[in-house]
């Protein structure tokens, strides 16, 4: 009697659940897996025929076929090998039928039985419980991650004999218990704002971009501070929330970088990719989409450095992302949609030679025009008009350097951030939105209260800076965020001078 026994995979960060259809029939013996496998999967047949009979169980020397269920998805990974051998036992009537169909399974085998950690536990856990499931059986090293689903019992194996005596009910597994996110606190950091001698300009850009989850370009010389400010901006970002937090584990484990077996202690994630990478490693891609940087940045920074270095190609892609919060790839293997709610730190130098001159400075640059024309033509004007704060920065006076540590700490910074956040929330409840970067056009026309004045000034410097019309709805929400940092219901003239101040370009050609 053919068994049917459901696992799970992974497309794009959800998962779903793959039905591991088993027929053990009479024939010569053969042993063959369809269902658009992929390598890892085929290679299963070997690691569950040894892992069945060094757990002390008879591989039956007949026709085996094996398919995964829905047949016209793509799917990868070893974590089919449980289900795949647990199939086998219930085709021969090794396991119960019934046990065997109620557990959704996830596991990769070892060839001497012991059940491995697999990535995607957590997506595969939702995925079940959406379906109906209320049981789910992984490897001990993912139960803290299954774990966090309410609503679903975990049962965490380590042998593939502790898997089939559970499910004829001759020694249960324990059931795991509930896993709690353990959210960072602000002290868990190694370095601090009060660190940054000068750059006090800079330093409340940082405060607006973190409390209004808004970009920033900062463009300055080597060594005036742009690394040492972005390296810190973690530091103010307000803590996750219980739901970015799963939104952020659901992203790491899809891409196979939760710590096996470890405590889940989230932060909000901070990735700086080199110049070098390319736009699908950058965005996302391959044979089968695979997360890219902007997803891992997910509710967290992507910190640009060298930003006319990287390729204009993987640039522009960014723009669709940073636009929408997701990003769809699409592969001949398949279609996947990953989320890309990141705020954008971008550094660059002014020239190739790195001594471009600040305003009222003498020249010393050695750049030609068309050089310096050709580094800074790598960023495009529609890119440069997502970035909602631009920012020049200059050298440190050296008296400054040998000054007394005495600047704001970030802890006093993240206090007047999480109190603007709260604000935010309260505004937005039921809409989705977490923070004044998210609001769309019309959330930004009916939640800023402007005062005549206000908007009078905007429109004027709207024209007379030729500015798009995108580029004047972010600055409707950076003067937003100023307002409720100053604790603001409406948003005045200053409010609104401010946020068009930081859209003044920041280097010339």
């Amino acid at each position: 009697m053919p068994a049917r026994v459901p696992g799970g995979a992974i497309l794009g960060v959800d998962g779903y659940i793959v039905y591991v259809e088993v027929d053990v029939s009479s024939g010569l013996p053969s042993f063959e897996i369809v269902g658009l496998p992929d390598a890892s999967i085929r290679e299963a047949r070997e690691r569950v025929r040894a892992a069945l009979r060094n757990s002390g169980y008879e591989f039956p020397l007949k026709r085996i076929t094996v398919n995964l269920a829905p047949a016209m998805i793509r799917k990868e990974g070893a974590g089919f090998d449980l289900p795949i051998a647990i199939g086998i036992l219930s085709a021969i009537g090794g396991v119960s039928h019934k046990k065997a169909q109620q557990c959704v399974f996830l596991g990769e085998l070892s060839l001497d039985g012991r059940v491995r950690w697999t990535p995607g536990a957590l997506p595969v856990a939702f995925a079940a419980k959406e379906q109906g499931f209320k049981e789910m059986a992984v490897a001990g090293d993912n139960v803290e991650e299954a774990a966090l689903v309410d609503g679903l019992d975990i049962y965490g194996a380590y042998t593939l004999r502790e898997v089939v005596s559970h499910l004829n009910g001759e020694k249960r597994i324990v059931q795991a218990k509930k896993t709690d996110i353990e959210l960072s606190s602000d002290d868990s950091y190694d370095v601090d704002f009060k660190d940054v001698v000068g750059q006090e300009y800079a330093k409340r850009v940082l405060e607006i971009a973190a409390a209004g989850g808004h970009n920033v370009l900062m463009v300055g010389p080597p060594g005036s501070g742009k690394t040492m400010l972005a390296r810190r901006f973690l530091t103010i970002l307000p803590p996750l929330t219980r739901e970015e937090a799963l939104e952020v584990i659901k992203v790491y484990s899809v891409s196979g970088l939760l710590p096996p077996g470890k405590s889940i202690i989230p932060k909000r994630p901070f990735r700086s990719p080199h110049h070098t990478i390319s736009a699908a490693g950058l965005i996302g891609g391959g044979r089968v989409p695979k997360p890219g940087e902007i997803t891992l940045a997910h509710r967290g920074v992507l910190f640009l450095d060298e930003f006319p270095q990287f390729s204009s190609h993987a640039l522009d892609a960014l723009r669709q992302p940073m636009e929408d919060g997701f990003v769809t790839v699409a592969r001949v293997n398949g279609v996947a949609r990953f989320p890309s709610q990141f705020t954008l730190l971008a550094a660059m130098n002014p020239c190739l030679c790195f001594r471009r001159p600040s305003r009222g400075k003498t020249a010393v640059c050695t750049c030609s025009p068309g050089a310096v024309r050709r580094y800074l033509s790598r960023i495009s004007g529609p890119l440069l008009d997502r970035i909602d704060l631009h920012i020049e920065l200059k050298q440190v006076e050296v008296s400054k350097l040998q000054s007394v540590r005495s600047g704001e700490s970030s802890r006093d910074i993240r206090d007047r951030v999480i109190e603007a956040r709260d604000v935010q929330l309260r505004r937005f409840q039921g809409k989705g939105i977490l923070s004044n970067a998210e609001m769309r056009l019309k959330d930004a026309e009916t939640c800023c209260h402007m005062t005549k004045d206000a908007r009078t000034f905007l429109y004027s410097a709207v024209r007379k800076l030729g500015l798009s019309a995108r580029a004047y709805a972010r600055i409707l929400k950076v003067a937003r965020t100023v307002a409720d940092l100053e604790g603001s219901e409406r948003v005045d003239v200053h409010h609104v001078a401010e946020a068009v101040g930081y859209r003044m370009p920041v280097f010339q050609v």
